[in-house]
């Protein structure tokens, strides 16, 4: 296909003085939108997709603005908005790319719609003081290679639970080094042996939520479909488990951006499909979001088993995993609920799946 891939209308400019700007349409790149398809869009598709998020953010601050009547707390810091976006650009897509401020705007709009009168203190804080004033001044910073990865340690926003496991409290000088000692090892991990995945996370993550770990002790991690840019997740304590677990939900994050301008399959319907990787069965867009994610888990135990040294763990969970996913991609294109869009990004990761498993299988080491 040498045409862009269709997307919808952004929308039209809001008009002078607004905190948003004009409104320029997206165009994606079928080259880049087979690449991501395969886990490979790298820092170019992080920029399209970041693009697309704030034309969404724009166009929810606009209509949040219009719905809300003048004395509900939003006037000022949206004058304050407009002037940062003329005055300061940098310091305004920062703030408007706070990964809760789409949750946050969302059910703001949707308690006005159901009569109630919604808190938008939160939305001041974040305006004048920026996310730090809402997630806490820890920051978490790594280098391998002159690849930089710094995200904020977001232990106290008020939106967290929005990943659907109980957030952990502030977080103290002791926890917060160990963070910075995982993230150090797994970061290069990635840079190393994952380069075109680190380069895409380092793009697009900017936001860690520590979440306390499920009963037992089990690990937890989530991507939350209104938290662009944010990975929430249980302390780490294997480098190589924590730079997968990156890989992991960042897949995620992406896809919800992409799923923003590119819808690829149809809206949902009461149908059930079976998930390898779990005991019950999903909705179409749950197992698309899941066997997106797991290719990259395919992709990065595939590598590991190319490294110097391999991972003991690599051979099985990549023989496992592949399986899992194989047989989720025909469910996906037997499904019927694909676009023309969505089965041609199927058909991709189910290309992108077989190579693997042959160079895998001819012992090659990944170009």
């Amino acid at each position: 296909m040498s045409a862009p891939i269709p997307l919808p209308p952004s929308g039209s400019s809001p008009g002078a003085g607004s905190a948003t700007g004009p409104l320029a349409p997206h165009h994606f790149d079928p080259d880049l939108f087979d690449a991501v398809a395969r886990a490979r869009g790298g820092d170019a598709a992080v920029a399209v997709l970041r693009r697309g998020q704030l034309s969404r953010r724009m166009l929810l601050t606009v209509a949040v603005r219009r719905a809300l009547p003048a004395d509900a707390g939003l006037e000022e810091p949206y004058r304050r908005l407009s002037e940062m976006h003329r005055g300061d650009p940098d310091r305004w897509q920062r703030t408007m790319l706070y990964p809760y401020l789409d949750e946050g705007l969302a059910r703001a709009l949707a308690e006005h719609t159901q009569g109630r009168r919604p808190d938008l203190t939160w939305f001041g804080e974040l305006v004048r003081g920026g996310p730090a004033a809402l997630s806490g001044p820890h920051i978490l910073s790594t280098e391998c290679d002159g690849v930089v990865l710094r995200v904020r340690l977001d232990d106290r926003g008020p939106f967290r639970a929005v990943h659907g496991h109980p957030p952990a409290g502030p977080q103290t000088p002791v926890e917060v080094r160990r963070w910075q000692r995982s993230l150090d090892g797994a970061w290069q991990i990635l840079v190393r042996r994952h380069p075109w995945h680190a380069r895409a996370v380092a793009a697009c993550l900017s936001t860690l939520v520590p979440l306390r770990p499920a009963p037992g002790g089990t690990s937890v991690s989530s991507a939350a479909r209104r938290a662009y840019g944010s990975v929430a997740l249980s302390p780490p304590g294997d480098p190589v488990l924590l730079a997968l677990t990156l890989v992991h939900e960042f897949l995620h994050v992406q896809l919800g951006a992409l799923l923003d301008l590119v819808p690829l399959h149809a809206p949902p319907s009461p149908a059930r499909y079976h998930a390898p990787w779990r005991p019950d069965s999903r909705p179409l867009d749950a197992l698309f979001q899941g066997t997106y994610a797991h290719l990259g888990v395919c992709d990065f135990w595939h590598t590991e088993q190319s490294a110097a040294q391999p991972d003991p763990r690599a051979e099985q969970e990549h023989t496992t995993w592949s399986g899992h996913t194989r047989d989720a991609i025909e469910t996906l294109l037997g499904s019927g609920e694909l676009l023309p869009p969505g089965r041609r990004f199927t058909e991709e990761m189910r290309r992108a799946l077989v190579r693997s498993t042959v160079t895998v299988t001819r012992g090659l080491r990944r170009p």
